[in-house]
């Protein structure tokens, strides 16, 4: 099986195949990235090097993308010599705003927020009259490549972006909150795992609670948009569908991402198969299970600054699990590892989170 990418997703879906038997390679930059240290073989090369990933693809059976700034333009010289079960749309689709707002209105038919294209400075509107948020096309994540348009002083950084990039003008959606689905896929049959609740801090996810505090009516609606839309992809692996949630019980898909995802790591302690194991398994074509969960959970990102705070964490909750990724530097912001903690009880756990004043 080859990785493309080995930050800590490639890591996690190279532990999983790894149990399940097989072989992984692994195509990363960097020869001291996540996955290093658990792949049997590793390929020093950028994620556009075609020379590389023929190498790659000669030697797999199978070939697997960890995030989405793998170059389809790449995958694409490749494809007649290896089998891609996560398809290139999908990740065409995922990597360009444009290209994935007009693949959900029109193909998959779900609700997104009311968006425009901005092809440069002169779409913008003269005024702000509402509250918009302005997003290169291609390109952005965690907040970069994004302003939001609150007062007509935010025009000036918008047409800053707008000069250099292409980007679409979304509608802000006044949101209740953040919900995620994660769905499985072999191609032709889709699960789906239990629907999240997230929290965001400065656009990088600070905590998922899993099962999100919805009614089942809400978690059922979310659960049939992330079915249409791995039906309409023929999805096979892991996909999540991040969406809002507004006040009237509205959802709004905000958008996808073609692989395991933040969101989905509290199913490793939690669910009885996790959300890299029907990774695994959906690549390969295999049956799928329904999985389940076995406790409730809260998730945690531990960025950079938080490295030093939790060094003495686990001495105070042993029972909290501890992901380190083992990235060779830490910086402000970068994800370094994440706590899972499994609860009977959201409010108590979440208080015992606050009490210890790390985030």
């Amino acid at each position: 099986m080859g990785i493309i990418g080995g930050g800590q997703l490639g890591q996690m879906m190279a532990i999983a195949a790894q149990y399940m038997g097989h072989k992984v390679i692994t195509l990363d930059p960097d020869p001291n990235c996540p996955a290093a240290k658990v792949s049997d073989e590793m390929i020093i090369a950028a994620y556009d090097d075609v020379e590389h990933l023929l190498g790659l693809a000669y030697t797999c059976d199978v070939v697997t993308y960890e995030f989405e700034n793998v170059s389809a333009e790449a995958l694409h010289e490749i494809e007649s010599c290896v089998k891609i079960p996560q398809g290139i749309r999908l990740l065409e689709i995922s990597q360009n705003r444009k290209f994935e707002k007009t693949f959900l209105t029109q193909e998959a038919k779900v609700n997104v927020a009311p968006w425009q294209l901005i092809s440069g400075p002169a779409d913008l509107p003269e005024e702000v009259t509402k509250k918009q948020v302005l997003k290169t096309t291609t390109g952005g994540y965690d907040g970069h490549g994004q302003v939001v348009l609150s007062t007509d002083e935010d025009l000036v950084a918008a047409k800053l972006l707008t000069e250099q990039a292409e980007c679409v003008l979304e509608d802000f959606v006044s949101f209740d909150r953040e919900i995620s689905v994660i769905i499985s896929g072999n191609g032709q049959d889709f699960v789906t795992f239990p629907l999240a609740e997230n929290e965001h801090r400065e656009n990088i996810l600070h905590q998922t609670i899993a099962p999100a505090r919805v009614s089942e009516e809400i978690a059922d609606q979310a659960r049939q948009i992330a079915l249409s839309i791995a039906q309409k992809l023929q999805l096979a692996g892991t996909l999540c569908v991040e969406m809002f949630l507004s006040a009237d019980g509205e959802i709004f898909v905000n958008e996808l991402a073609p692989r395991p995802h933040n969101s989905g790591h509290y199913t490793i302690e939690a669910c009885d198969f996790n959300q890299f194991d029907l990774h695994i398994k959906g690549i390969l074509g295999h049956k799928l299970p329904t999985p389940q969960l076995l406790k409730p959970a809260i998730m945690l990102n531990v960025l950079g600054q938080h490295i030093a705070p939790t060094e003495n964490l686990l001495e105070l909750h042993p029972d909290w699990h501890q992901h380190d990724y083992g990235k060779s530097q830490a910086k402000h912001n970068r994800k370094m590892g994440h706590l899972t903690i499994l609860t009977d009880d959201f409010a108590a756990t979440l208080e015992a989170i606050s009490k210890t004043q790390i985030w």
